[in-house]
């Protein structure tokens, strides 16, 4: 019996050896495959960090000839659909003598997969030097395009283009709608002192140039003070009132503003006469819009934000401060006569040291409820057709800020432009929202969802634009007639 423990005990004593023996096995094997992986993560880390590395360091590459002075030496360029091929300057096409120069007309970008068009190019310093191309391109998944940019060169009694290559950049801007379709911006880096004198965007870079831009410099050290522009959106629907126009230029000029800048998808003759008038005084710079994308099926509202974009960039270091709104809205303030008074007001009550753009809430004058009274005893056509005079009654309840709210911007301090608020400023600016006792948005128009219900909710009169009723109906008619 005793022999028997012994052996039982002899029997478990191995068994328990073995066990920790296979437990310290399955433990070293472990460690041994975490070490593997990490081993491998790490080659695979290092290898794809030098592949990008060197990958950067081609593809970036100015192509260059001509005698300009570059801070680049190589005068190599990779083309991204030929198997990452080696080509120079010299092999491709020259500047486009076939095409006409142009800083705002839509045009095509050839040998894209997709829909893809070019609207105006600025130089832009700031941050980074670039040359900002406005376009339009797809949603998600854009393809990938070259700057093709141009230098005129003057050699004795002559001059020619030489051109530098660089991979552009694309941005699609945020207010999108997600349709299939955006405005973007084509960031064209540049890497000498030089600004280009016009670009071309290519799909490959031995594609000959469809597109000509014309590289805007509006770059000015000092910005002009009290100078206020405004840009709307484009014209479409043959749009034909013409007394809505000549009311909303006649009453912002009031209010201090210099210029309109418009973009004509459809107008019809009347109103295209009352703006060709204006632009013969240079108040107004109207550009044709033709973009072949289907509205609000493939881009939001006849792309509106490429055209909002470039009325930023058009107007920076021109103006102060610009007004992005629609022809039936009006910044009106409580206390002043003009914006410019309504800003410095703001400046000495409020801190708005880094502000880049200010904010005003929505107020619906909705088109629905009876004109006011007053229109009654207005003695000729012109008061009784003025919008601002004959309603005067709006809903009590404003809109909170970036909800309907619209802004004016400084454009120097803003980076990308969108519908109700700005998406991206210059690192350290921001919006300051303008109190409702201070100004608030005249919004003129019948009620947003269809029907007559809007004009059920909770209203009041507000008689400030009539400030402007003599002025204005005087000089209403004197463009009318």
């Amino acid at each position: 019996m005793k022999a028997y423990r012994i052996a039982m005990g002899s029997s478990s004593g191995g068994k328990k050896k073995y066990v920790n023996f296979r437990n310290r096995q399955r433990a070293n094997m472990s460690f041994f495959l975490v070490v593997m992986f990490f081993a491998v993560f790490g080659i695979i880390v290092f290898t794809e960090i030098f592949f990008i590395d060197e990958r950067g360091h081609a593809g970036g590459v100015l192509v260059r000839h001509g005698s300009l002075n570059y801070q680049h030496k190589q005068d190599r360029v990779v083309d991204y659909e030929d198997g990452f091929q080696i080509v120079t300057e010299n092999q491709l096409p020259p500047y486009p003598d076939n095409l006409t120069l142009a800083d705002g007309a839509w045009q095509n970008v050839n040998g894209t997969r997709y829909k893809f068009f070019v609207f105006s190019a600025f130089y832009d310093q700031r941050r980074q030097r670039n040359v900002r191309i406005i376009g339009a391109t797809k949603t998600r998944g854009p393809e990938r395009v070259w700057c093709r940019l141009w230098y005129k060169v003057n050699d004795f009694n002559s001059s020619y283009h030489m051109s530098v290559t660089v991979p552009g950049k694309i941005k699609v801007i945020r207010e999108n709608w997600n349709l299939k379709y955006s405005a973007c911006f084509v960031m064209c880096p540049l890497t000498n002192r030089t600004v280009p004198a016009a670009v071309s965007v290519v799909a490959r870079v031995r594609d000959h140039p469809a597109n000509l831009l014309a590289v805007i410099n509006n770059f000015n050290e000092s910005i002009p003070a009290n100078r206020f522009a405004v840009c709307v959106k484009p014209l479409h629907f043959d749009y034909n009132r013409e007394m809505q126009i000549l009311e909303f230029i006649e009453l912002n000029r009031l209010l201090g503003v210099e210029h309109f800048t418009f973009y004509n998808h459809t107008i019809g003759h009347q109103v295209a006469c009352v703006l060709r008038d204006y632009a013969d005084r240079g108040m107004v710079t109207m550009l044709p819009w033709q973009l072949n994308m289907v509205s609000q099926k493939e881009i939001r509202t006849e792309g509106l934000f490429a055209a909002l974009n470039d009325c930023l960039y058009r107007s920076m270091y021109k103006y102060s401060h610009v007004l992005l709104i629609d022809l039936d809205e009006y910044v009106v303030p409580k206390h002043n006569d003009t914006l410019p008074q309504l800003i410095d007001y703001l400046n000495h009550r409020l801190n708005t040291r880094t502000t880049g753009s200010f904010s005003f809430q929505n107020a619906f004058f909705y088109l629905q409820w009876e004109d006011d009274d007053s229109v009654y005893g207005f003695d000729d056509p012109v008061s009784a057709n003025l919008v601002t005079l004959r309603k005067t009654r709006r809903r009590s309840k404003l809109h909170p800020h970036k909800q309907r709210s619209k802004y004016i911007c400084k454009p120097e301090l803003t980076v990308e432009a969108g519908n109700h608020f700005v998406w991206e400023f210059v690192p350290g600016h921001g919006t300051l929202n303008v109190p409702a006792d201070a100004a608030i948005l005249h919004h003129y128009r019948i009620c947003e969802f269809g029907g007559d219900d809007c004009i059920k909710t909770a209203s009041v009169v507000d008689t400030t634009a009539y400030r402007y009723k003599n002025v204005l109906t005087e000089a209403v008619k004197a463009r009318y007639n």
